[in-house]
């Protein structure tokens, strides 16, 4: 039995009206398309998002706008400058996020590598509790706060408890998973018992969340001693998460731990009970009723578990990169957690695929600017066209010349 196999049934009129919430309306279907979307739409909109990104590094470049005011004489001169600007700037993105063969020691040239996994390894989490609400129709925009009170769970175990090795790196982990979840499964309860739209009440438990933190940061338990700016005491090297390779490198357990989430999430999807009962409510949440899902409960159980995604986002970045509780310690993690979620099509391999796609554009961004002068504002811009493209599949079928599917094709 799959998800297909679950069909709304053409009850008689009057029939009862599904509680408040629980309609897929145009907002359900506009997320359905984006989430259902094919793999090579996500290949083509990263491949536009780089080709327009190359043409702003190219307007930016110095030399390029000089050899235009004569690019009727001399065109060959222009397309050079766009060559080698565009070309040198993409070759130091790469460099900076794969691996630097100019390097002069072993360890250089594999260094950009863990950065990238290092940088990648919050994204994955906290996309694949965003890709979670999506395949259940939900669409969870406060992975930001979850992240924010799983690194803060996480931390006050981190360095306020005295633990033996090995308890206390496994107490602030759940920690840190219990504080996402439950600060997600405010958002599945309320949209569960009344029907108050998630995007509206993770929106403001976002805010929530961040006022939260920089309050706690005042309190003198979470002060550091002796330090004047809102920083928390470094948590017990038993918290830690160890170094896969050693000091020398940021790359910590808490990869392997995100892996073994996605392969979690898609056993959860694909070969659990309660994975179906998730995906046949996000195709559907009448025809999920009627076979005898509850949709409420299922919209909290997905809540919970996306939160609790996103805590281990937060506790893995606390207790394996920052080492300290601050107000910025989710930076953006939760808000490009969603574009890796849309990139991914919600499945959990893809999610991974995305997470490391991001993890590197942000870990090459600063090599690009430090060895080409090309603003780290454009890895920006690639993300947000990154995101205007997967929006927009249709733009995308057009400027690549492909076909709609058929299903799509008979909705027009």
């Amino acid at each position: 039995m799959t998800t297909q196999d679950v069909r709304p049934p053409e009850g008689p009129p009057g029939q009862q009206a599904p509680p408040p919430g629980t309609e897929p309306g145009r907002f359900g279907a506009a997320l359905a398309s984006v989430r259902d979307g094919s793999a090579l739409l996500s290949v083509l909109a990263v491949v536009l998002a780089l080709v327009v990104g190359g043409v702003l590094i190219a307007a930016a470049d110095p030399r390029v706008q000089e050899t235009l005011g004569y690019v009727t004489a001399r065109p060959s001169d222009f397309f050079a400058a766009v060559g080698g600007a565009v070309g040198g700037a993409y070759t130091a993105l790469l460099q900076g996020a794969v691996v630097d063969w100019t390097a002069a020691t072993p360890a250089r040239v594999v260094r950009p590598i863990t950065e990238t996994l290092t940088v990648a390894t919050p994204l994955i989490a906290a996309g694949l509790g965003v890709a979670l609400g999506f395949r259940a129709g939900l669409f969870n925009i406060g992975a930001q706060g979850q992240i924010v009170l799983g690194a803060v769970l996480a931390g006050s175990v981190g360095f306020m408890l005295d633990l033996p090795v090995g308890v206390h790196l496994l107490l602030a982990l759940v920690g840190g998973v219990v504080g996402g979840a439950l600060w997600g499964g405010i958002a599945g309860g309320l949209k569960a018992r009344t029907g108050a739209h998630e995007v509206i009440v993770t929106i403001m438990l976002n805010y929530v969340a961040l006022r939260l933190v920089e309050y706690l940061l005042t309190l003198r338990a979470f002060q550091r001693e002796g330090q004047a700016n809102p920083i928390t005491p470094p948590v017990a090297g038993t918290a830690e998460l160890p170094r896969l390779l050693g000091d020398g490198f940021r790359l910590h357990a808490g990869f392997l731990l995100v892996l073994l989430a996605a392969v979690g999430v898609w056993w959860l999807l694909e070969r659990s009970t309660t994975g179906f009962a998730l995906r046949a409510v996000g195709a559907n949440p009448a025809a999920a009723r009627t076979a005898g899902i509850s949709v409420p409960r299922s919209y909290l159980v997905v809540m919970l578990l996306s939160g609790g995604l996103a805590g281990l986002a937060g506790a893995v970045h606390l207790l394996g990169t920052e080492g300290s509780l601050t107000a910025g310690v989710a930076g953006s993690f939760g808000f490009d957690a969603i574009t890796v979620a849309l990139l991914g099509r919600s499945r959990p391999g893809g999610v991974v695929a995305a997470g490391l796609l991001f993890g590197a554009l942000q870990a090459g961004g600063v090599a690009m600017q430090a060895r080409t002068g090309t603003p780290i504002d454009i890895v920006l811009v690639v993300q947000s066209l990154i995101v205007l493209f997967i929006a927009a599949p249709p733009l995308v079928r057009a400027i690549f010349r492909l076909r709609a599917p058929k299903v799509e094709e008979s909705r027009a």
